[in-house]
Parts: C-alpha cells; sequence; structure tokens
C-alpha cells in the first residue's frame, strides 16, 4: 500500500514517463506502472492518467492496456495514433510488435 508520499511520487514518476513516449508508438499501463516502480499498479496510471490536471497535455493517448487495446469510451484515442502511424490489426488493437515503445525498466 503506498502512503501519501509514495503516491505524490508515483503520480510525477507516470506523469514523465508518459511524456516521453514518441510518436507513432504506445507503451502499456503496466509497463508505467513497472517504470515508476510499482508493477502491480496498472490500473493506478490509469487513475492517473484520467485524474492528473497536468495529464490534459501528455500525450496520454498512447497508453494502451497490454493486449493494444485502446481506452473504452474515448473513440478519439485511435485517431490520434492513426495519425501519428500507430499500426491497429483488423481485431481493432494496436499492432503492438510494431508500435510498442518498452524502454528498459
Amino acid at each position: 500500500m503506498m502512503n501519501a508520499v509514495q503516491a505524490r511520487q508515483f503520480q510525477a514518476d507516470v506523469l514523465d514517463i508518459v511524456s516521453q513516449i514518441p510518436r507513432g508508438k504506445v507503451t502499456t499501463y503496466g509497463h508505467i506502472a513497472a517504470l515508476a516502480g510499482w508493477p502491480s499498479h496498472a490500473r493506478m496510471v490509469g487513475r492517473t492518467l484520467r485524474y492528473a490536471p497536468e495529464a490534459s497535455v501528455l500525450p496520454c493517448h498512447r497508453v494502451v492496456n497490454v493486449v493494444g487495446r485502446t481506452a473504452p469510451g474515448w473513440a478519439a484515442q485511435r485517431d490520434l495514433l492513426v495519425a501519428e502511424g500507430v499500426v491497429f490489426k483488423a481485431n481493432g488493437h494496436v499492432d503492438m510488435s510494431r508500435c510498442l515503445w518498452e524502454p528498459a525498466l
């Protein structure tokens, strides 16, 4: 369980990591959580991106789930990714083999 100081640091780390995702690439909630030092907190990454005011100026559209599925209820996410050259498979998921940004932990 995170304390308040750890939660603030986690949020700062998540926002910093998202700011580094290159155009035309995606990464996963889980990988961001691991990079931030809390590998079992993928859902908290999603909450951070949804509720942190600072996230509105970051490329949050470049974050998808582990199988490349975009966020439910955010139809524009796919359009933003396609505009950057992200490739989608026939099932509607990002082609993770071609578009995954996965910096070393």
